[in-house]
């Protein structure tokens, strides 16, 4: 189906957009980046729920892992969803 194949690539887009938030995150001279600041004007706001509930361990953070199996969930959800409407 056509709106299923659209709503994967919405998911798989977010999905890399967070995996190089992550990773530009590492490196502070990449984050001043005009690419980092699109990428973290995006994925920031859904990270932020996450960093809110699970505060950082020491220096490490572990929200983005649990903000990747949330997407995954939501992405589910979203596709049960529009599968029931058709």
């Amino acid at each position: 189906m056509f709106i299923i194949q659209i709503v994967d690539k919405i998911f798989v887009v977010y999905t890399v957009m967070l995996f190089v938030r992550i990773l530009g995150s590492w490196f502070p001279e990449f984050s001043s980046s005009r690419f980092m600041q699109f990428i973290s004007f995006y994925t920031d706001p859904y990270l932020n729920i996450f960093r809110q509930i699970i505060p950082p361990i020491g220096f490490l953070d572990i929200s983005p892992i649990v903000a990747f199996f949330a997407l995954q969930f939501i992405e589910y959800g979203v596709k049960r969803f529009i599968f029931a409407l058709l």
